[in-house]
């Protein structure tokens, strides 16, 4: 409602008469909302003492009061145009063109479903066998999914920049989700459902979430009684299952929708937008930018409340496009998804793979095996924990095997081992620190030294290759190339590989980076290195005290620069002037080196990989003053079959303790060999693994700098907890340690 005081100048008679008291239609102009103005009556003439701003709506009515004073007022039924942000590629043919082309680049995440739909079209894009129902889709018919999808979320209400929170787990339908709320120009706020319920709760409120996407009924009855009485909910959207599953009461005054309720709103309004010229008038269309946020994901807080990583479009494209150096991908190849979906690492490397015409099939760690035997994928990504895994079923099958199998085929690994060393030699991929370039006659000789002697045992690596290597990798399943991020992978499992012919390679990211910043490329392959930045990135290697830009081999604080770097931690100004300076640059908080380049000899294609060393704050300060890295001794006390993980600690204390989870089986198997106990024996008591524990580690580590004293033997693998700044695992302390009991190692015994 709009008012204007008005003053007559004439006699109070002249109000009085029904001319002047009946209400006067004033049409298309109002008067400016924001603005009073004063207008005088001299005779039968309206004046205003200013001139109007006014704007075109459908009527203006003024009603005028008894007086000599008298106060007119607008009654406006302006419809104001609805705000409908759209990816400007995905949706370009709803957006109006004004007579200019629409450009076919992408501005925004969602716009790689239209370009992919169009290359591929009836391609299968992906299979979901476990969930109810099982899903499989053509490139077609998601880019409808999400189309659908993310119309039915603007019906029921989602705007532009809004943030809703997407907490549900690794499948077809969050896939749906995710890129559905991307496209309405909203912003979603991710995580999965092994989560805490406090520490989503914190998510979801500190994030100003004010609508909650969950993956299925069982996961929101466990976050309900906190959720419904400590968030504000707008509505709630079922991924899976049935609505009527939902716990009794706790959704009063929310409306809840299911997947298919939402596909079918968003179908039922495309088409009524399809068919009304009328309908699309009444939207104000604006397309996504590049730089618009495009999801919060939240690191872990370890050590504090977890901090919400603002990641742009653009962030994320500079992924998807620049993720092809790492490997070929081509139309019709398959990729096996495992990772939670949430984690940067998977979903960029699911967007990517998207964009290349490759069929996803979606997996379980229960049914990690058969799928790999099953669906016998082109490319895996995953974490080391999985290859480690696999390794240790190789190695306990062949152990298994009778005596004179088990003496062939470890006679063909230490063969094949030498055979790829020398060949990492004349090849000239062998790493290292030293700056100072072999001669070339030093150089020559290391060559015709490392070849002559990989040919002579070339031909017996191809017999291991054709009669032994073909069946491990058959069993693997993995077909072309393996990738491991997350942490790094032990060297001793990384050279198996190597000798068998599984391509592994490493990459190296944060939360933080979008998150892939450097990743081995397929032709440098370097053994011990996280690879190449990766297009556009540039990393520099700092003194952690000074500051100071260290030159190539020199080990310091690692620090990246380029388009996948964050815009910042939301509403967390000093955690982001911490993390990011001035000039862009990222303090990934990780302790590295560049390897130089040298133009000869054994490492002369290394020069520029990344090495990765651990976390700068895992190193451990003893009490005496001396620093300890304990990534070495771990990776060494890993060679042991009988250990399974084991976390170095020690810190302020007088010498080196460590937590071990112990492979029970192998333990088992190594003592009846040993005599240690009966053929017949089903289990060894807590002695007496602690006791080839240590014997293990003396075996292991007696080359490392430190040795390790007392130890803790617990039953069931801990959880590794993700560092709040960081993509990688995070080396748990003595009193951040989860495991299946409730055993501390008491600090004063070290």
């Amino acid at each position: 409602m709009l008012g204007a005081l008005i003053k007559i100048s004439s006699s109070p008679s002249c109000c009085s008469s029904s001319e002047n008291r009946k209400a006067i239609m004033l049409s298309p102009v109002c008067l400016d909302k924001s603005r009073s103005f004063q207008f005088l009556f001299s005779g039968s003439k309206l004046q205003c003492s200013k001139t109007l701003d006014i704007k075109q709506l459908s009527s203006a009515k003024f009603r005028v009061s008894r007086g000599s004073k008298f106060r007119v007022f607008c009654d406006s039924k302006t419809q104001e145009l609805q705000i409908r942000r759209c990816s400007p590629l995905l949706e370009k043919a709803s957006l109006p063109s004004n007579g200019a082309p629409l450009s076919d680049e992408w501005k925004a995440v969602p716009d790689i479903w239209r370009s992919s739909a169009e290359k591929y079209g009836d391609q299968v894009a992906l299979v979901d066998p476990y969930h109810d129902p099982p899903s499989t889709l053509t490139y077609k018919q998601l880019e409808q999914e999400i189309l659908d999808f993310a119309e039915g979320l603007r019906v029921i209400g989602v705007k532009p920049e809004e943030k809703y929170a997407l907490f549900a787990d690794n499948s077809c339908r969050w896939l749906v989700a995710d890129q559905g709320i991307m496209a309405t120009g909203a912003i979603n706020v991710v995580r999965g459902s092994r989560s805490a319920v406090k520490e989503l709760l914190h998510i979801y409120n500190h994030s100003e979430s004010v609508g909650l996407l969950i993956d299925n009924p069982e996961f929101f009855n466990r976050l309900a009684g906190k959720f419904c009485s400590n968030a504000s909910m707008r509505f709630i959207v079922l991924l899976w299952g049935e609505k009527s599953r939902l716990a009794n009461n706790e959704t009063l005054g929310v409306p809840v929708f299911s997947y298919k309720e939402m596909v079918k709103l968003g179908r039922e309004n495309r088409a009524a937008l399809i068919d009304s010229l009328d309908a699309r008038k009444g939207y104000r269309y604006e397309v996504i930018g590049s730089d618009d946020i495009a999801t919060l994901v939240y690191t872990s807080g370890t050590t504090g409340n977890p901090k919400g990583v603002m990641l742009s479009h653009k962030n994320l494209l500079h992924q998807i496009e620049n993720l092809g150096v790492l490997g070929p991908a081509k139309a019709g190849d398959r990729f096996l998804s495992m990772l939670p979906t949430w984690h940067t690492y998977e979903r960029a490397c699911e967007y990517f793979i998207f964009t290349r015409g490759i069929e996803q099939v979606y997996t379980t760690v229960r049914t990690l095996k058969d799928d790999l035997r099953n669906y016998k994928p082109d490319y895996m990504i995953s974490v080391p924990l999985v290859y480690e895994t696999l390794y240790s079923g190789i190695q306990k099958q062949i152990s298994s095997s009778p005596n004179a199998i088990k003496l062939i085929v470890f006679s063909f690994i230490r063969i094949s081992l030498a055979y790829t060393e020398l060949k990492r030699i004349y090849e000239g991929l062998c790493l290292t620190r030293n700056p100072e370039e072999p001669s070339h006659i030093v150089s020559m000789f290391d060559y015709l030294w490392s070849k002559t002697i990989a040919t002579i045992l070339c031909p017996l690596h191809v017999l291991a290759t054709k009669f032994v290597y073909k069946k491990i990798r058959s069993a693997i399943g993995i077909q072309k190339t393996a990738k491991s991020g997350g942490g790094s992978l032990p060297t001793h499992i990384e050279k198996f590989y190597e000798a068998i012919g599984l391509e592994v390679q490493n990459g190296y990211g944060l939360t933080e980076t979008s998150p892939c910043i450097a990743g081995r490329r397929p032709y440098y392959n370097v053994l011990g290195s996280v690879g190449h930045p990766i297009p556009l990135t540039e990393f520099k290697v700092v003194d952690s005290e000074t500051g100071e830009i260290l030159p190539p081999g020199s080990k310091g604080i690692i620090k990246v620069r380029g388009p996948p770097v964050m815009k910042g931690y939301y509403k967390n100004p000093l955690a982001t002037r911490q993390a990011l300076d001035e000039y862009g640059w990222l303090n990934t908080g990780d302790i590295g080196w560049i390897a130089p380049h040298h133009s000869v000899g054994r490492s002369r294609r290394c020069g520029g990989v990344i090495v990765f060393e651990g976390r700068a704050k895992d190193t451990i300060v003893l009490s005496s003053g001396e620093n300890v890295e304990p990534l070495e001794i771990e990776e060494a006390a890993l060679r042991s079959t009988l250990i399974q993980q084991i976390v170095v600690i020690g810190q302020d204390q007088r010498r080196l303790g460590a937590v071990i989870v112990p492979n029970k089986d192998e333990a088992l198997l190594a003592a009846k060999e040993a005599s240690v106990v009966d053929a017949d024996a089903v289990d060894l008591s807590k002695e007496q693994i602690s006791s080839m524990l240590h014997e293990e580690l003396r075996k292991w580590t007696y080359e490392c700098s430190f040795q390790i004293g007392p130890i803790l033997v617990v039953d069931e693998p801990f959880t590794w907890l993700i560092d709040s700044n960081h993509e990688n695992p995070k080396r748990p302390s003595c009193g951040s340690i989860q495991g299946g009991n409730s055993q501390s190692l008491q600090v004063g015994s070290l």
